[in-house]
């Protein structure tokens, strides 16, 4: 499969780069079955860190698998490149679509609302249906990818971290700014309860439009009147109807509890995945 998508992206042509991360850049790749797949090119992995990505990635996509996270088909490592084979999902990322308004307004509460659920289903079986526990520690928009369904999948695993039992699990700083949780800022053992954070932020993201940046430490700090619901929503969007209004007001309050400073009262995704199939009764797609 390496040589084949060797000539596919013809050695990696920039013309067929769809992404760029920290740890490397996506691809896009027509097999001869007709088959499109993603390819991860990871850097150089000469440095410890980018070595160490790779593993985690494949240690951890090899053995979770899930409709909301992003299927690995298969890796190759060899002296001039490193490589991860995904599922291609077309959409792209969460956050491409929020920068382009006609994408963005495609994007309808509704739909909305089932990529929150999406990823909370994803989070809850790798927190609580994995052995050992699976911490992503980097969900951001960039990270949520999106089918032609508009079905959400949680994607790059490079900073993900396995929680084992009689360990410490202590670790060196991971994630994307505006994202991790304030505990990093003295401690840096790693817990379920820093993805519960993450999520939290991206539930607002998700409502917003953007990053809700200011608006954090307010839904940390404020009464739930004392912010008015508009500040929270995509403009670009009309007011949600009366029913999708109360779904989404549910879940702003979800939001608020996993955003809460001490990660001891943020509730555990298993609780929230099974508070939102609860509070939205209308089917996942």
């Amino acid at each position: 499969m390496y040589r084949e998508i060797l000539e596919a992206t013809e050695a990696f042509n920039s013309f067929f780069c769809i992404g760029e991360g920290g740890y490397g850049r996506v691809y896009r790749a027509e097999l001869e079955s007709k088959k499109i797949v993603a390819v991860k090119r990871l850097h150089h992995l000469s440095e410890t860190a980018d070595r160490k990505a790779f593993l985690n990635e494949v240690n951890a996509l090899t053995e979770i698998k899930h409709r909301n996270i992003v299927k690995l088909y298969g890796f190759c490592s060899t002296a001039q490149h490193s490589i991860l084979v995904y599922e291609y999902l077309e959409r792209g990322s969460l956050a491409k679509v929020f920068h382009i308004d006609e994408e963005a307004k495609k994007l309808d509460w509704k739909k909305r609302v089932n990529i929150i659920k999406g990823v909370a289903h994803a989070l809850s079986y790798m927190h609580h249906d994995c052995s050992p526990p699976v911490v992503h520690r980097d969900i951001t928009s960039n990270n949520i990818l999106l089918d032609c369904d508009y079905e959400a999948h949680v994607s790059d695993f490079g900073t993900a971290k396995l929680l084992k039992k009689d360990s410490a699990n202590w670790s060196a700083l991971a994630g994307t700014y505006g994202y991790v949780a304030p505990e990093f800022a003295y401690t840096m053992k790693v817990t379920e309860k820093c993805d519960v954070y993450s999520f939290g932020v991206l539930i607002m993201e998700v409502f917003k439009g953007k990053h809700p940046r200011d608006l954090i430490p307010r839904l940390q700090s404020s009464a739930p009147g004392d912010i008015e619901l508009e500040d929270l929503l995509d403009q670009r969007l009309q007011y949600p109807a009366q029913k999708i209004l109360e779904i989404m007001t549910s879940i702003i309050r979800i939001a608020r509890s996993c955003l809460h400073v001490d990660p001891q009262s943020r509730p555990t995704m298993h609780f929230i995945s099974r508070s939102l199939s609860v509070a939205t009764p209308f089917p996942d797609k």
